[in-house]
């Protein structure tokens, strides 16, 4: 087997926690801003790191206060906002674990969450989601309190709590050690109901330290990130304590549509995102250049952008005559695409996803270079990253110090180091499926090349083996897909079936665009523009291109375009928008039945 592993830059005490991260913070720069808040819109005030701890103390004292014991567990569930990390770090700091719940989840899969983690306390953000554990309080008899942002429950605790001593607190932020229980985190739940992922205080604290050595060009005290993703998800989670470490100020923005905004008020210098967001942002730009009688020149820029940025990656590097078009295109369009980014962005961390080499070199020529990581929730968020001046676009970096991978005779991915889960939270037998030794099986499909980079070609469980015997790793296929203005999802299928094929959603917020784009109706519906002509002739193209790259076997023979979205909303993704395949063949079995009724498969197109 391949093994690759990468020795800490930094290893800390056995009695450490995530606050000693606060505390150092504060004893090295109390008054550097760790955080800005936007009280009203493009206007932000910063907190500093001493006013930050402050807070988070009095907070914490309240939860003493309040009952809540070391090692209980009090849950979160609200959207990405300040008073997030500032109640994330309480309940560290009086010696709690604490567990996030996706502000978007149902009554049933909060029952779940706060009845197997048994939860003492819950923190919400509004009175909508206090209706939602109403309905299900009975079945979370532990859950006795519940905390609401917006009528006042901060400044309730810090009330209720000012009586604890600073001696009382001390004795409680110093129960937990570095192997001791920081958080439970519930997988995002694709198959089966969610399992709780343990995760030690050593994933948070070691990694923050290796990566802020490791990247000290992204995670300075001179930089700022606009926070965006669910903090409910590790991949944001982690990157918040991250910055508390590395002293990078943090904004906020729970409201993906004032997103754009945000940025031209806060100028960030990285962001975190999902390919997905990547994808909107060129689409996006794209339209709005076709509406504007500038779609020619648009594309001749990305084309120009990605040969460039390709050129990079060359001996001789970008000639003359690419050189000047570069530059050209860098007044007319590029130029304009930082701007709407705040201006200042140079890097971005993305993950959860491929990203996909034409992004990858089109975003790095434009100025902001996508550093792609790879994790997953049972090791703390990432394992690997790539580096700034070190790139592999198309990979997933490089393991971060502290950390190792194996690739087992299969292909799986196997990795071990200080970021990896506990196990899974009153889940033994789990657990021991998850683990061969020490070293955790995660379920993906990898490579590694002579030089330690990864790159991840699949999901084993979703590998599609055809009635012709031909294995085939959907993303492959669809990530490429998902890269169309008109797609939101691409579903791959073909197991056991004579060929492959795919169902695709259409992007219910791009497709008036391309309507209007197009000479047609922006108001059709989904289900009409599903049927549509010229639609179904643009996703021929689309599938076509990407079958460019695979054998006729492993290709997309035919797909249907349903009439409605793939949402969470409508069960078919979970909150970090990943498919549910087995919801979705389940639900569309009728169309995935038609697709497969006629037989062999030429260019057929189909819509339901």
């Amino acid at each position: 087997m391949q093994t690759y592993d990468v020795a800490p830059l930094v290893v800390s005490d056995a009695s450490e926690n995530i606050t000693h991260l606060l505390r150092n913070r504060v004893k090295s720069t109390p008054e550097l801003n760790l955080f800005a808040i936007e009280k009203t819109p493009g206007v932000w005030v910063d907190v500093t790191a001493k006013a930050f701890e402050q807070e988070v103390v009095s907070v914490a004292k309240g939860l003493i206060a309040s009952g809540v014991q070391p090692g209980q567990a009090v849950g979160i569930m609200s959207r990405t906002r300040y008073e997030w990390a500032l109640i994330d770090f309480a309940i560290w700091y009086a010696g709690a674990v604490s567990v996030p719940i996706y502000e978007t989840s149902a009554p049933s899969q909060i029952e779940w969450i706060l009845s197997d983690a048994d939860c003492v306390a819950l923190f919400v953000e509004n009175d909508e989601h206090v209706s939602r554990f109403e309905q299900i309080k009975s079945s979370a008899p532990l859950c006795r309190q519940v905390f609401t942002i917006d009528s006042g429950a901060i400044e309730n605790l810090k009330k209720l709590g000012r009586d604890v001593t600073n001696e009382n607190l001390e004795t409680r932020r110093k129960t937990s050690g570095l192997f001791d229980l920081a958080t439970i985190i519930y997988t995002s739940g694709t198959t089966g109901k969610p399992k709780g992922c343990e995760l030690l205080h050593r994933g948070f604290v070691e990694l923050s330290k290796n990566a802020t050595l490791e990247l000290p060009d992204v995670v300075n005290s001179k930089h700022t990130t606009l926070l965006f993703l669910p903090l409910a998800h590790v991949f944001a989670r982690f990157v918040s304590v991250l910055a508390v470490h590395g002293g990078v100020k943090v904004g906020h923005q729970p409201d993906t549509k004032t997103i754009a905004a945000a940025m031209q008020s806060f100028k960030p210098h990285f962001l975190l995102a999902v390919p997905r967001v990547f994808e909107k942002v060129y689409n996006s730009a794209e339209q709005r250049a076709e509406s504007g009688g500038k779609g020619k020149i648009f594309r001749k820029a990305a084309y120009t952008a990605i040969a460039y940025s390709k050129a990079l990656d060359t001996k001789q590097g970008p000639s003359l005559g690419l050189k000047i078009q570069f530059a050209i295109f860098d007044r007319l369009v590029y130029k304009k695409l930082r701007a709407a980014m705040g201006g200042r962005v140079k890097f971005a961390i993305s993950g959860g996803g491929p990203l996909g080499t034409r992004l990858g070199h089109f975003y790095r020529a434009i100025g902001l270079t996508v550093l792609e990581g790879y994790g997953l929730t049972e090791t703390t968020a990432p394992a690997s990253i790539g580096r700034a001046k070190n790139l592999r676009i198309g990979k997933v970096g490089l393991m971060l110090p502290g950390t190792g991978i194996k690739i087992a005779p299969d292909g799986e991915i196997l990795l071990r180091g200080n970021n990896t889960l506990r196990g899974y939270w009153k889940n033994p037998e789990a657990t021991k499926a998850a683990f061969e030794g020490e070293w955790f099986k995660s379920g993906d499909i990898g490579e590694i090349d002579e030089e330690g980079f990864i790159s991840i070609t699949g999901r084993k469980k979703e590998l599609i083996v055809t009635a012709g015997g031909k294995n085939v790793a959907p993303a492959a296929l669809e990530d490429p897909l998902r890269g169309n203005s008109l797609v939101a999802q691409a579903v791959v299928i073909g197991d056991q079936r004579p060929f492959v094929s795919a169902l695709i959603s259409l992007d219910g917020e791009m497709l008036p665009i391309w309507l209007e784009n197009n000479g047609l109706s922006k108001s059709l519906t989904l289900a009409q523009a599903a049927k549509e002509p010229k639609v179904l002739a643009a996703l021929q193209i689309a599938v076509d291109r990407v079958n460019k790259n695979f054998s006729r076997a492993e290709s997309i023979r035919k797909f249907a375009v349903l009439g409605q979205e793939l949402s969470e909303e409508s069960g078919h993704l979970t909150p970090s928008l990943k498919i549910k395949r087995e919801v979705v063949m389940r639900d569309f079995a009728p169309t995935i039945e038609e697709i497969y009724s006629s037989g062999p498969a030429t260019n057929e197109i189909e819509a339901q």
